[in-house]
């Protein structure tokens, strides 16, 4: 365990995740960034896209998509709290497909600003969405 960290995903619905892993690897705004045993302590914003848990081998066990939310971490353990979160092996693609056409869509048809950042915002996590799958590892 001296070469693990606990890691726990939470959102607001349920506790999707909990157990100590070998390293967590978190889509930061500012980009991304791994979490092993000891790291220093910091809190950062998540961007959407996918968070990839591995076992001690380095070797990726869970893939889950995070929509946005915030981290935290110090030497012993991570917490992620997600706006929405779903492992990449559920995500539907025809919905996914659906919801990038719709965002995009709606980002044309946006008639000031405020209706312009919620279509922009969509879109992004459309967009991670989409990008998850194509990038899956299994």
């Amino acid at each position: 365990m001296a070469d693990q960290v606990h890691f726990e995903l939470v959102s607001p619905e349920r506790l999707m995740f909990s157990a100590n892993v070998g390293e967590v690897i978190i889509p930061g705004t500012e980009g991304d960034f791994g979490v092993l045993a000891g790291h220093s302590n910091l809190v950062s914003t998540v961007r959407p896209g996918v968070i990839n848990i591995l076992d001690e081998s380095a070797r990726i066990t869970d893939r889950i998509f995070v929509e946005g939310g915030f981290a935290e971490v110090n030497g012993s353990s991570c917490t992620v709290l997600a706006e929405r979160a779903q492992k990449v092996d559920d995500i539907d693609r025809l919905k996914a497909d659906q919801a990038l056409a719709d965002a995009r869509e709606d980002l044309q048809d946006a008639k000031n600003d405020v209706e312009r950042a919620a279509a922009a915002a969509a879109l992004e996590i459309a967009e991670a969405r989409i990008h998850a799958l194509a990038t899956s590892v299994y």
